[in-house]
């Protein structure tokens, strides 16, 4: 049965439009945070949040279409997988620079701002999409619900070499943090390039 079709797409739908906007809003605050602040955490978050709001718009494509669109979902979480690749090898290079004094990160409350509410807002969607997962089968939106759940964690990452930053003027921690957020985009970079299967399909 095409995903559009099936019951629970009209929810589905709605879920996805509402990551998009917010996906949308988080990167473009995170990265302009990164920009201002020279952070790389935050930069790594806003990186991440641009591949979850691909990922998203895949998932909302699949459940909109009259047809099957599984090689289509499988061929996107490829390209999810090497542009978070890359963005772990760019977020690793800077937050090194970083730590030998190239650049110096600056304090960020808009930041710490935008992480509180990413860390508040992404585990209750991935909640979400996890269940629907279960009931449609969609190893899209298993994956999704996956990249939301990480991206609460990166956000609470991020957000403690932040705090340590707006606090202690600890600069070396923004980076520390960044680099620690570097395994979990590495983790959801293997996971999607090697298309895993939801177990419910």
């Amino acid at each position: 049965m095409p995903a559009s079709l099936h019951p629970a797409s009209r929810r589905i739908r709605f879920l996805q439009l509402f990551t998009i906007l917010w996906m949308a809003c988080e990167a473009g605050s995170s990265l302009l945070a990164a920009w201002l602040a020279h952070s790389p955490s935050l930069l790594a978050f806003g990186g991440d949040s641009l591949i979850e709001l691909l990922s998203a718009s895949v998932v909302l494509w699949r459940f909109s279409a009259r047809t099957a669109v599984e090689r289509a979902e499988h061929r996107a979480a490829r390209v999810a997988g090497v542009l978070l690749i890359l963005l772990a090898g760019y977020v690793s290079l800077i937050s090194v620079l970083a730590l030998f004094g190239y650049s110096t990160p600056k304090p960020s409350l808009f930041g710490i701002c935008v992480l509180i509410a990413s860390a508040v807002i992404m585990p209750l969607l991935a909640r979400e999409k996890r269940k629907l997962s279960d009931s449609t089968g969609s190893a899209a939106l298993r994956a999704d619900a996956t990249q939301s759940r990480l991206c609460g964690y990166l956000a609470l990452i991020a957000l403690a070499g932040l705090v340590m930053n707006f606090i202690w003027r600890v600069g070396y921690a923004d980076s520390l943090a960044a680099l620690a957020t570097v395994p979990f985009i590495v983790h959801e970079a293997r996971e999607a390039i090697r298309g895993k299967p939801c177990p419910c399909a």
